[in-house]
C-alpha cells in the first residue's frame, strides 16, 4: 500500500501540487480507493491487496470529482 500511496503522490506533485496537499489529496484518494474495493469485493479490510485500491483509483478520483473538490 505505501508504494501506491507514494506513486499517488508523486504524480500530483508532477501536477504542481506542494507536497503537503499532494500527501492529503493522495492519502484522500488511496482511502476512498480502499473503500470501494471492500465494497465491490465484499473482502475484508485485512485481505485488501494494493492491486485493488490501484484498480479503484480511476471511481476514486471520479468521486472525488462529484465532490466539487
Amino acid at each position: 500500500m505505501g508504494d501506491v500511496l507514494t506513486g499517488v503522490c508523486a504524480a500530483l506533485m508532477g501536477q504542481h501540487l506542494s507536497p503537503y496537499n499532494a500527501a492529503r489529496l493522495g492519502a484522500w484518494l488511496c482511502g476512498r480507493a480502499a473503500e470501494l474495493a471492500i465494497a465491490e469485493t465484499r473482502d475484508s479490510e485485512e485481505s485488501l491487496t494494493a492491486m485493488a485500491v490501484v484498480r479503484n483509483l480511476g471511481p476514486a478520483f471520479t468521486a472525488l470529482r462529484s465532490r466539487g473538490a
